[in-house]
């Protein structure tokens, strides 16, 4: 879509961009969606987001002076047309691909992204941050942190917001609401009037007549007190400021997202006249531009390579249901037959398959928005009254409420189900939503049972045995697909702390967790054919561990490999040494198989396994050279 005489193909900078008149920058607009949709079709990626700010990303740095002045996307995965102005549109074709561009900005790819984000909620901390950083410095260039409706619900950004109100240091916000709907005529006249309350006229007013009552003691101080509250009273009429002014930021809007002279107006006396902190409002259409994105944005916020004609998915080959497919159907099961189980989502409804739970018991299903702190102990609210909630939560995102799950939870042994999904590398996303720590950050926690399914049929008996045990449970299942193996009619409980042989062997013993069962089994098969004998088994629970089954097959073989999808350091390697050690069994040759002490980058599974020497022909070679070291 960049030929030589599009506009798009001659932006290799925001200083390019400045140098546009203000009528090119809707044909530009118009250049950006289409390469986003271009790309997103071939590669996947986080369509609707994107599409939804591509004016309000150009006008701000047509405004700015980035990279001088920061900008801060909040979770970042709507930063592509800021990525395709900002020097990066000749790579766009790789983003989220291996060795291409991050999906999320990223400080070491570009200065024009001023913090590394991915996790949600995280950006007026960080830009006021910044903003404090500058005053302090003396740098009078701006931070400006953009914050989606979704990403408000978190409690970090009002955190921030109440310290911004506090420190009153210069810090924009741009609440970029998709969801908000207003009528035409109340939204052109917010519109109006919060463009002409911040234009000079109107700052140099108000600061005079502040300044003028002021000068009259405590009758100035009333009538200036009265004259605030009408304005907030005539404002708050038209326009959801009140809770923003409350915290002391100085409110404006709603904007209309994709008139490029209001945004400009606005954004420019912002610039020149606000002084503390601002919070500009603007109503935007997740999808823009992209029909079946404007009609059903929720299907087209994050997906993969796709027709354009018809907005459908690109067809794959048949195969076995994701994890969290079989998640979304065991526990609609479960909840038919008994109705204390509960299910709670924090903003992930269809990323962790509840979306016939939610509509077959809407009274049973709560979804929290992005709060996973308040909904670990919501849960543990709900099942101090008997009921048995399930928290169903990414890994990556899992790690936010850490202090629930020891503090309101565990310590009281509640009868509340983690559903922990992405655990383990999860590809495109990278680093920032790699579920790779929750081995190491759970099993240290007393009375939580921890377990890994080593394919779909284990895991809906893990979800039934963990609905029903008396404690905490945490079940951590993988991204992507099962192993093709029949799921059973009947859910059953599995024995408590008990692993499962899979295979005896004399030489050594392969200790693969989750889902590096299937292919430990595999590197079995081949180190037999060298003459290899391997034992394999399922540990099933990493907490409790088996330690007479493990044991037992240590002693037999005296070499021991453990596999898992997770870090090294305190992860369920971790855990087998210290039962090895606790057992006296020290004597037994052991190597450790996991993720190294780095953040992982984006690309594909099957490549990140290999890097990290998880997948079938690493362990059959460190099983090799263990054999060959203990001769």
């Amino acid at each position: 879509m960049t030929s030589n005489k599009s506009i798009l193909s001659n932006i290799d900078s925001p200083a390019d961009l400045r140098n546009l008149p203000v009528s090119k920058l809707p044909e530009l607009a118009a250049e950006i969606r289409q390469e986003i949709i271009q790309t997103v079709s071939r590669v996947g990626g986080h369509l609707a987001p994107s599409l939804g700010v591509v004016e309000l990303t150009l006008a701000l740095h047509y405004v700015f002076n980035t990279p001088k002045d920061k900008l801060i996307w909040d979770v970042g995965h709507q930063a592509y047309a800021h990525k395709l102005i900002t020097g990066r549109r000749d790579q766009f074709k790789t983003i989220r691909q291996y060795k291409g561009l991050s999906g999320f900005p990223k400080v070491e790819e570009s200065p024009y992204d001023a913090f590394d984000t991915g996790h949600s909620s995280t950006s007026i901390s960080a830009c006021l941050g910044i903003a404090l950083a500058k005053f302090l410095k003396g740098d009078t260039h701006r931070a400006i942190a953009v914050i989606g409706d979704g990403s408000m619900t978190g409690g970090m950004a009002f955190e921030a917001l109440n310290q911004a109100g506090h420190l009153d240091k210069n810090l924009i916000v741009i609440l970029n609401d998709n969801e908000m709907s207003i009528s035409p005529n109340v939204g052109a006249l917010s519109s109006f009037l919060s463009r002409k309350m911040t234009s000079r006229q109107m700052v140099r007013f108000k600061r005079d007549t502040e300044q003028f009552l002021k000068s009259f003691a405590n009758v100035g101080e009333n009538i200036l007190q009265f004259l605030k509250k009408s304005e907030e009273s005539i404002k708050g009429f038209f326009t959801p400021g009140m809770l923003f002014e409350a915290l002391k930021f100085e409110y404006i809007g709603p904007i209309p997202g994709h008139q490029l002279d209001n945004l400009l107006e606005t954004l420019k006396n912002v610039r020149d006249f606000s002084r503390g902190p601002v919070l500009v409002h603007v109503i935007t259409t997740k999808g823009k531009g992209y029909p079946p994105a404007e009609k059903n944005p929720g299907d087209y916020h994050g997906l993969g390579p796709f027709d354009i004609e018809s907005g459908t998915p690109v067809s794959a080959l048949p195969g076995p249901p994701s994890y969290t497919k079989v998640f979304g159907d065991t526990i609609l099961h479960i909840a038919e037959s008994d109705p204390r189980v509960t299910a709670i989502s924090a903003a992930m409804t269809a990323g962790t398959g509840l979306i016939r739970f939610a509509k077959r018991f809407p009274d049973r299903f709560f979804d929290v928005g992005i709060a996973e702190q308040h909904a670990v102990t919501f849960a543990a609210g709900l099942a101090t009254e008997g009921l048995l909630p399930v928290v169903a939560i990414y890994s990556t995102f899992m790690q936010r409420a850490l202090d629930q799950v020891i503090h309101d939870v565990c310590l009281q042994n509640l009868p509340v189900t983690f559903a922990i999904d992405r655990g383990g590398l999860v590809g495109e996303d990278g680093p920032t939503h790699h579920g790779v720590f929750d081995l190491t950050f759970l099993r240290f926690i007393p009375n939580l049972v921890l377990m890994a399914p080593k394919d779909e049929n284990e895991f809906q008996h893990m979800i039934y045995t963990a609905i029903f045990h008396p404690g905490p449970v945490a079940i951590r299942y993988p991204r992507g697909n099962g192993e093709g193996i029949p799921l059973s009619s009947k859910l059953e409980k599995l024995p408590f702390a008990k692993g499962e042989l899979l295979r005896e062997g004399s030489d050594i013993l392969l200790l693969p967790v989750g889902n590096r069962v299937y292919p430990a089994m595999s590197a079995a098969d081949d180190l037999k054919k060298l003459g290899i004998d391997a034992a394999v088994i399922n540990p099933r629970f990493i907490n409790p561990l088996d330690g007479d089954l493990i044991c037992q097959w240590a002693s037999k073989t005296g070499k021991v490999i453990t596999i898992e999808d997770n870090v090294k350091k305190g992860g369920f390697g971790s855990a087998v040494l210290e039962l090895l050690s606790r057992r006296g069994l020290t004597g037994v040759k052991t190597h450790i198989l996991g993720l190294p002490d780095k953040f992982i980058e984006h690309g594909p599974q099957e490549i990140l396994y290999r890097n990290c020497k998880i997948d079938r022909p690493a362990i059959a070679s460190a099983a090799v050279d263990l054999v060959k070291n203990n001769d």
